[in-house]
């Protein structure tokens, strides 16, 4: 793998780039600072995520990864690109950045098994890829995300403890994300492993797309088919779904809601739990998982290892021993935002606390 292609052919690949996304009606953009790349470390990151759906992604993951990379390459330059949920628009933009000879790719696939022959143009390329927040099948070089399958264990264990008696045979329904990945697939089986043996599971739905109003659709028939009082509990996977039950149950008169998990610590999310409508989120910090993307995208565009960064590897069907980096996920209730999304910045007092959640954040003991 040659760590650079002449900055000349670099320098107007990235001009050029954003020009022909854009008229490909992709939705990318040319998102590096400074400039085209230029110096004896400069060089172009491609940066292609999967979703718009999760507000994490453009409002945390995309400026976190660009400040590291300028950190850590003052004259490197980010192609950015977005899928919405598309895989043709995201293989189109992996081919893309392909031909323009970007150095690395860090990518968080739509579909695990469906960008496989995109990843492996890019590796015949010499192009390393970093899979992110979720694995992709191919030849990929380096992977971080969290430990997928605790996400999914501390959310049931989570529900557990917030059942109370009702813990001990009593109903849940589980609103699944879509079983189409790795990560997916690691949190249905985290949260079964603390579930299972343990309570009914009355309904179970796999939501594709993540769709909110898919979530609240099924969580009415749910209610439906189980009854207002047949209910104890909702595994929900992530808050956009979480989001969709509560509606759903609201909807149907349900008081008090029964306890409902989440992921990723959306605002929404933490104001439905300030308010007692959402029992538990899970944060990811995504700052340590955007470092680590961005310092795995360096090393490997400058032809060096991972051994300083990749504390563990993991497989895929198509790959073994992939470098990786495997963070922590902190399980959130009202007694933690304080020492989480809070304490790390993520959110500000004001942010949260806004007139409707005012009263609930002086309950929560976050304002006086």
């Amino acid at each position: 793998m040659s760590a650079y292609r002449g900055r000349t052919a670099i320098a107007a690949a990235a001009v050029s780039l954003a020009v022909s996304l854009a008229a490909c009606g992709t939705g990318a953009e040319s998102a590096g600072s400074g400039g085209a790349a230029s110096g004896e470390d400069g060089f172009t990151v491609g940066l292609l995520f999967s979703q718009i759906v999760q507000a994490r992604w453009e409002k945390f993951d995309k400026p976190l990864i660009e400040q590291k990379l300028k950190e850590l390459c003052a004259d490197c330059r980010v192609e950015y690109g977005n899928a919405e949920g598309d895989v043709a628009t995201q293989q189109q933009l992996v081919d893309t950045l392909i031909n323009k000879d970007v150095e690395v790719l860090i990518l968080s696939a739509v579909n695990f098994r469906s960008l496989r022959s995109a990843v492996e143009r890019a590796h015949d390329a010499g192009i390393p890829v970093v899979a992110y927040d979720g694995l992709v099948e191919g030849p990929i070089s380096a992977y971080v995300s969290f430990d997928n399958e605790r996400v999914g264990k501390l959310q049931g264990e989570a529900l557990l403890k917030a059942m109370g008696d009702k813990a001990d045979g009593g109903r849940i329904v589980m609103m699944n994300g879509p079983q189409t990945s790795p990560t997916n697939i690691a949190f249905k089986r985290g949260a079964l492993s603390a579930l299972e043996g343990k309570v009914e599971i009355g309904k179970t739905y796999d939501i594709q797309g993540w769709k909110q109003e898919s979530a609240h659709a099924n969580m009415v028939r749910a209610v439906a088919a189980l009854g207002a009082d047949g209910i104890d509990g909702v595994y929900a996977a992530n808050d956009g779904l979480a989001s969709g039950v509560i509606s759903a149950l609201k909807a149907s008169n349900i008081d008090p809601l029964p306890p409902v998990t989440g992921q990723d610590a959306d605002l929404p999310a933490v104001q439905h739990i300030i308010s007692g409508e959402q029992y538990m989120s899970v944060y990811k910090p995504f700052k340590a998982e955007a470092d680590a993307a961005a310092e795995m995208a360096v090393a490997l565009a400058r032809g060096e290892n991972l051994d300083d960064i990749a504390e563990t590897t993991v497989d895929t069907a198509t790959t073994k021993d992939i470098p990786a980096v495997l963070l922590d996920p902190i399980p959130v209730t009202v007694d933690d935002i304080e020492d989480s999304v809070l304490k790390d910045g993520v959110y500000t007092t004001e942010q949260i606390c806004t007139p409707r959640f005012a009263a609930a954040c002086e309950r929560a003991g976050l304002i006086e």
